[in-house]
């Protein structure tokens, strides 16, 4: 609607173009100032001398003869309203009437309505039921908190919100893998063989509890302020055929129940202010919280303790954050944190911005500067099995300290109908101790990852390729293995992937070392993801992959994904094994896993999996044995349920 006067400029040229129905006058200005005593007002001058208003202007008729504006039958042209209906009168009897507007001064284009949870509750449309998170729930944040409910809350005002969430995640587990014989014993007396049986199986119950209470509507705004908790207990069995594999003492048995509870987040987040009226917003988070360095989570994805200062600009087109985590010792059989140990000396301070539609539309743009610095050069950490993992027992032996920074950029969404994600590293700093030389070393390493997707109909196509620099002379003064801080990439099949999912020993070269990591991809010698440090003095990946999801239902889908993988250089393998010739091949990493969701929600997951390792010439070299396997079997069952 156009008001004080600017249709006048419209219906003058009309006029002037010879419209018909157009010929009018505007009316005179009105005199500046204020009224002049004696001077008549428009009430009070008689009706012959008001001026009539210009009389209406029939559209219909000035577009009816012009071929440009003429309208089409069953198009409508931009701009033009149809003649609305006559308005409906409604009478309700015994309704009450809203206030008038002179009853709230300043706001008379205003009009309070109550909220909508409370409208619902009084017409009785919904009935709340603690347990149902698909309806109004007080206990999902959907209602504010009654004060006078809860009065041993500290909370003023209508505007606290409680969110309780809950979830149970079961997995089991067989898989085979290399698995060394012990050198003191073994559970075979007679086995000889470096290698023994291969089969084994994981059961895990993992819980997880978490409640917040949060200041504010967050529909439209962040909170202005949340308190958060989150726990997670985890029960566990595991079975393999060897000693000295669960526990470092031969006389432990081969199986193992463990369990432990975690704190996974334990924050407060405050809103510390707007920049727009569109809710660009400042914000800081201090305690445990998740922290993903990039989309896929290929540098550091965890929940650490830690500060954070993040936000928005620009209509939400710009997002960044600046951090600093201090890292927390972690339960070895579950990989929860351990706040009962005192936090280690490694330090993170990261910083990134986000760009929306940069450089194309629908691809946003990320780039990053981490800092990692690692002090722990005189600390000896002893894992709960019984194992060292500070320092690793590869080359002298010796405690290890380091600076790094990591310099990265990442992309992710679409270029035409093509999807897009994308991460690039640099890694550069110092290694104070290069455990094959006992001297300090230069960080140069490198790191590339690409995935494209093609949707079509209810099929996704997906190529992947990864690389990972690896370090070519293990003796020089620079240590060009690529290893991240805490790596969980959702990334060419994620857990589904043999590699990925499973542990790989690297045994014959180095003591409690694996070749890669549980849900890692870089091949990092390192002793744990966990609770060791970064190995820098590795043998890289290198990584190529096809998949494809079949939606065939909107509650069930399959995946499958075709991978090869390589070691990028075999010189750090070959001197800590003493050979004088390591293949690069790794092998095939052949997947498929089928994802089941009942009603459609991510309230029940179902997903059933299996992958199957075909050792290439390199696998071999360093895993041959007695038995000649010529495949590694990996198989996933998991159901998890959320509240």
């Amino acid at each position: 609607m156009m008001t004080g006067g600017s249709l006048w400029p419209i219906i003058a040229t009309l006029a002037a173009q010879g419209a018909p129905g157009a010929d009018v006058t505007p009316p005179p200005p009105a005199p500046e100032g204020p009224p002049v005593a004696g001077d008549a007002t428009p009430a009070e001058q008689p009706a012959e001398e008001l001026i009539p208003p210009p009389p209406p202007v029939d559209w219909q008729e000035v577009i009816k003869d012009d071929p440009v504006t003429q309208i089409i039958e069953g198009r409508r042209r931009p701009g033009y309203r149809p003649d609305l209906p006559d308005a409906l009168s409604q009478d309700n009897v015994g309704a009450l009437r809203p206030p008038p507007p002179q009853a709230f001064p300043g706001m008379e284009d205003q009009l309070p309505v109550p909220d909508r949870w409370r409208l619902i509750e009084t017409l009785g449309v919904v009935k709340e039921r603690w347990f149902d998170p698909y309806n109004q729930n007080t206990y999902k944040g959907d209602r504010a908190i009654n004060p006078d409910k809860v009065k041993w809350l500290p909370i003023k005002g209508d505007d606290w919100f409680f969110v309780a969430n809950a979830v149970s995640d079961t997995v089991f587990e067989p898989r085979t893998f290399p698995i060394p014989v012990g050198v003191q014993t073994t559970e075979r007396p007679g086995s000889l063989d470096v290698f023994g049986k291969d089969r084994s199986f994981v059961f895990a119950q993992t819980f997880i509890a978490g409640a917040a209470l949060i200041k504010g509507s967050t529909a439209f705004k962040p909170p202005d302020i949340e308190y958060r908790v989150t726990l997670a207990y985890q029960a566990n069995y595991v079975d393999v055929p060897e000693r000295r594999v669960l526990d470092v003492r031969p006389s432990k048995a081969s199986h193992r129940y463990d369990s432990f509870l975690g704190v996974q987040e334990l924050f407060v987040d405050k809103h510390l202010g707007n920049t727009s009226d569109r809710y660009d917003f400042y914000s800081i988070r201090l305690g445990i919280q998740p922290f993903q360095s990039d989309f896929r989570g290929f540098l550091f994805n965890d929940s650490q303790l830690g500060i954070r200062l993040f936000g928005n600009r620009d209509n939400n087109r710009f997002q960044y954050n600046l951090a600093a985590f201090w890292r927390l010792e972690k339960d070895t059989n579950s990989g929860l944190n351990d706040i009962t140990q005192t936090p280690r000396s490694d330090f993170i301070f990261t910083g990134n911005l986000y760009r929306q539609d940069f450089p194309f539309v629908g691809l946003t743009s990320q780039a990053s500067v981490t800092y990692n610095m690692n002090r722990e050069k005189n600390d000896v950490q002893i894992d709960h099995n019984g194992f060292p993992v500070r320092p690793a027992l590869l080359g002298d032996l010796r405690g290890r300290e380091y600076d790094v920074v990591y310099l990265g950029y990442s992309a992710d969404g679409r270029v035409g109908r093509i999807n897009v994600t994308a991460s690039f590293y640099a890694a550069l700093g110092e290694d104070r101790n290069s455990f094959f030389t006992s001297k300090p070393a230069e960080i140069r390493a490198g790191f590339g990852a690409v995935e494209l997707s093609y949707d079509h109909d209810w099929m996704r196509f997906r190529l992947s390729g990864l690389y990972a620099t690896g370090d070519g002379d293990p003796y020089n003064k620079t240590e060009g293995g690529f290893d991240a801080i805490f790596e969980n990439p959702i990334f060419g099949g994620a857990d589904t992937s043999y590699w990925i999912r499973q542990t790989i020993p690297f045994a014959g070269g180095g003591r409690v070392i694996a070749i890669s990591g549980r849900n890692g991809i870089l091949n990092s010698l390192r002793s744990s993801k966990e609770e060791g440090q970064s190995n820098f003095n590795n043998p890289g990946t290198v990584f190529i992959g096809a998949g494809a999801d079949f939606d065939l239902t909107p509650e069930f889908r399959v995946s499958t994904n075709f991978n090869h993988l390589w070691f990028e250089n075999t010189s750090s393998l070959q001197a800590l094994r003493t050979e004088g010739s390591i293949p690069k091949d790794i092998g095939f990493d052949l997947s498929v896993a089928t994802i089941w969701r009942p009603k459609a929600t991510q309230n029940i997951v179902g997903r059933l999996s299996g992958a199957v390792l075909l050792p290439g010439k390199g696998f071999k070299d360093l895993f041959d044995n007695k038995q000649k396997n010529d495949a590694y079997v990996s198989i996933l069952a998991n159901v998890i349920v959320s509240f």
